[in-house]
């Protein structure tokens, strides 16, 4: 089965859809739409002379558009997207899902009424070493997990912000450092370490100007399973490092920065794990949009979109449907809460 994929939003990340569809042999990308054409036709012109569109409803009517991909700002993520289920397309939304739970949940609401699937993009899932130390999680082989710490310690100019009107606005970036950085950080550590229960946090605008949100952040977690967490984000750490997760238990301890796995130890090892060590050392090809956004690859979007495509053709949920990117835009929320109001959190 070949699916036909148009993209919504022609800025700089629809580059990186446009180069993982093209990977994909069960894929096509058969249309793009932009509120202003000529960015469109540039995207078309560079990625296989898809159709451009400046007419939304037309490129969603347009049968050869099974499916769309959605990479406007991330709080205009809602109205194409609804566009687009009504219209009976499947969509794949950039993280975040949406800005706030309650946008996410009408979105959702949305796409079971009319019985089409939202996937949500967090492509740091899909590289093999945040699978190996997930696999191990589910093994047991950290025994309980204690600790579950997520760092984010980037570095933005203010000539990033200054980019765009919407950058570092509560309504159309839905945060700062957090929101639009650190959340695959934080998607990574629900997925490894489980739900968190409460929170308190701290946050502050340090390094920039004219900017409505934080560029530094720094959450305390109580886990479900008993266990303490922290996150630190920022996009005020000159140069700017890879992003790090830590998970550490009563039986081993596995640490993260990007895709690399810097340690991997438990308390019984075997030949396997320290061939692993040497195998996952220095697997990080790019930047890892430390300092610079566009210095990611494609190839977690084009695994990403792979597995949501396999899922739709075998009728099974993806292994990032909708549902999982309402997790984090509700813990970083609750975060936020408690960062204003100087107490703890608890989420439901």
């Amino acid at each position: 089965m070949s699916f036909g994929i148009g993209i919504i939003g022609c800025g700089m990340i629809s580059r990186f859809h446009a180069a993982a569809i093209a990977e994909l042999p069960s894929a096509e990308l058969v249309a793009c739409y932009n509120r202003t054409l000529p960015a469109a036709e540039r995207l078309a012109e560079q990625y296989g002379g898809c159709r451009p569109y400046d007419d939304l409803p037309a490129m969603l009517a347009d049968p050869r558009v099974d499916l769309v991909t959605i990479c406007t700002p991330s709080g205009a993520h809602l109205e194409p997207a609804m566009a687009a289920i009504e219209a009976g397309k499947h969509v794949v939304i950039e993280k975040p899902l949406e800005v706030t739970v309650e946008r996410c949940k009408r979105l959702l609401a949305a796409a079971e009424r009319a019985g089409v699937r939202v996937a949500t993009i967090f492509p740091s899932r899909f590289h093999r070493s945040a699978q190996l130390i997930k696999q191990a999680v589910d093994q047991g082989r950290f025994g309980q997990i204690t600790m579950a710490d997520a760092y984010v310690k980037w570095w933005r100019t203010q000539a990033y912000y200054d980019s765009g009107a919407w950058r570092g606005t509560w309504r159309l970036d839905g945060g700062g450092a957090l929101m639009n950085q650190a959340i695959h950080s934080v998607d990574l550590l629900l997925w490894l370490a489980g739900p968190v229960v409460s929170v308190t946090a701290q946050t502050a605008t340090l390094a920039h100007e004219r900017i409505e949100v934080e560029d530094v952040a720094v959450a305390t977690l109580q886990l479900a399973n008993g266990g303490l967490g922290v996150i630190q984000a920022s996009t005020a750490t000159y140069p700017g490092s890879f992003k790090r997760i830590e998970i550490a238990g009563t039986r081993g301890t596995a640490i993260l920065e990007e895709e690399d796995i810097v340690k991997w130890e438990f308390d019984q090892m075997t030949d396997a794990d320290h061939q692993l060590v040497e195998q996952m050392r220095g697997a990080t090809k790019t930047g890892g949009g430390a300092a610079d956004p566009a210095a990611i690859g494609h190839h977690a979007h084009r695994d990403l979109l792979r597995d949501f495509l396999v899922a739709l053709e075998r009728g099974e949920p993806s292994q990032l449907e909708g549902t999982e990117g309402l997790r984090s835009v509700a813990l970083i929320e609750a975060i936020y809460e408690a960062a204003r109001q100087g107490r703890r959190v608890e989420l439901a």
